[in-house]
Parts: structure tokens; C-alpha cells; sequence
């Protein structure tokens, strides 16, 4: 689990690709400080695991099925990275809960500048925008960003400056491809209520009165 808050822009050094996936060399500082081989790392907002590391850098493996789902297959030797340690319980959640499993691949529509920030618009898919509100949080490329308007084709986002330096979305253009995670949250509760909505209209109760009486409660 992650939280949205990128801890600092990585660097791919290499990429090696073989039938059983695809295997991403990544030059770090700040995330290796007690980056352990086996952990879970957020690149780009999508969880992968840690399988070796240097002092300098760290290797991920990429399954065939993530290359597909989301942009890491477009990635190059030097492409910039968003990166994220998995959250600890005893820290501020500084953004929202992000579990690094993407929803789908977004594209960037539209940029413009509007005083000191960066408005983004970018075009989602259904599945994406059914749990996005106005307001509510979105993951872009592993980074914890405010919805600020919502059509039924996309969303726009604002990027202030110090995200813009900090994270890869300042450096975003017209036609760019980004992983999006729609609210973690939004879908547990849909979840639950649907399955309410499938209940019975009245369920026979396990605790009643005849059941207290038997034991001797009432």
C-alpha cells in the first residue's frame, strides 16, 4: 500500500526483456535507504517487487500481463520514474490510499498553465471515471492529485509547482500516456452495497427472542 506522495524521480538504466517478462534496472537514492530485496516498490503508481539492488540502484521483474495494462512497456533506457517505498502505519498518509494496482492507461488532452500551476486533462476510460468524483482523489503515475472538474470522457487535475519539479508530471505533454488508480475506497463501498442490494428483504435473524429464552437470557 502507498500512499500518492512520491519520494523522488529514479532513472531506468536498463531494460532486459525475455519471454517470461521483462526485467527494469533502476537508479535510485533516496528509496534505497532501506529498500530490502522482496519489498514492494510503487514505479509509475504500479507495485512491483524488489528482486535485486545495488547501492545505487534497484531491478524490478514486469509480468507480460502489467506490460500490458499499463505504460511501462513504452518505457526506455533513461525514462524518469516516479518512486515509492510502501507506506508505513506509523507515518502521515500525506495523500490517500493507493494499493499500486492500475485501473487503466489514461492520455493526456490537454495542458495549460493557469497562474502557477500546470492544468492537466486527461481522457479515461469508464471504468476509471465510474469511481472518480469531483474532488475526490486519483492516482496519476503513482502520484495522489485532487480531481478538479470531471467530463464523461475525463478529468482535469492541477499541478502546482513544487509537484511539477518533485514527480515526471511537469515534464507531461499533449498525447502522453499516464497509469491511472481510480479511489481505493469508492470501490470497497460499492462493493458492499451491492452486495447489500442482492440481500433478501428480510433475512430471519440468528438473534431473536425465542433464541434468548432458550438459553435462559430472557
Amino acid at each position: 500500500m502507498f500512499t500518492g506522495i512520491v519520494e523522488e524521480l529514479g532513472a531506468i538504466i536498463s531494460i532486459e526483456k525475455s519471454l517470461a517478462g521483462t526485467r527494469m534496472t533502476i537508479l535510485a537514492s533516496t528509496v534505497m535507504g532501506d529498500l530490502k530485496i522482496g519489498a514492494s516498490v510503487s514505479v509509475n503508481g504500479t507495485c512491483l517487487t524488489v528482486v535485486s539492488k545495488s547501492e545505487h540502484n534497484f531491478s524490478v521483474e514486469v509480468s507480460p500481463e502489467t506490460l500490458s495494462v499499463t505504460t511501462l512497456g513504452l518505457l526506455m533506457a533513461g525514462s524518469l520514474l516516479n518512486l515509492e517505498r510502501a507506506m508505513k502505519l506509523n507515518e502521515r498518509l500525506g495523500g490517500h490510499l493507493v494499493s499500486g494496482h492500475v485501473d487503466g492507461v489514461g492520455t493526456v488532452r490537454v495542458r495549460q498553465q493557469e497562474a502557477n500551476a500546470i492544468l492537466l486533462t486527461i481522457e479515461a476510460s469508464p471504468e476509471v471515471l465510474h469511481h472518480c468524483i469531483v474532488k475526490g482523489s486519483v492516482t496519476v503515475d503513482g502520484i495522489s492529485l485532487t480531481i478538479n472538474q470531471m467530463t464523461d470522457r475525463g478529468f482535469s487535475v492541477a499541478i502546482i509547482p513544487h509537484t511539477a519539479k518533485a514527480t515526471s508530471l511537469g515534464l507531461m505533454q499533449v498525447g502522453d500516456q499516464v497509469n491511472l488508480e481510480s479511489d481505493l475506497i469508492g470501490k470497497y463501498v460499492e462493493r458492499l452495497l451491492q452486495e447489500r442490494a442482492q440481500l433478501p428483504a428480510k433475512l430471519t435473524p440468528v438473534i431473536d427472542k425465542n433464541f434468548l429464552q432458550k438459553r435462559g437470557l430472557l
